[in-house]
């Protein structure tokens, strides 16, 4: 899925990352998600490939220590906002002196 909910407004997005994790718990099928949004990719996933641009090379890999059960509330966790500053951080080296 390349950037699905990404025109969708925070709410609507909300309830299909929702949707798309019961789905996913219902499936147990594998699901490629790209997204540009940090909270979005930390709380769908249970691995996080964090890629630089052009080339695109990935700079880190990070496995998730989150429950696979992630009521939206799980955002504002230390764990959570723990994974989502790796995740920038990777970001940020991937950039170099681009940024």
């Amino acid at each position: 899925m390349d950037e699905p909910f990404g025109a969708l407004d925070e709410i609507v997005r909300d309830r299909l990352n929702e949707e798309l994790l019961k789905l996913w718990a219902r499936t147990q099928k594998t699901i490629g998600f790209v997204t540009h949004s940090i909270p979005e990719a930390v709380y769908l996933s249970t691995r996080i490939v964090v890629m630089s641009p052009r080339p695109g090379r990935i700079t880190d890999v990070i496995e998730s220590p989150l429950p696979r059960e992630r009521p939206l509330e799980i955002r504002d966790t230390p764990e959570f906002i723990a994974i989502a500053h790796r995740v920038r951080e990777g970001l940020r080296a991937g950039h170099g002196d681009e940024v």
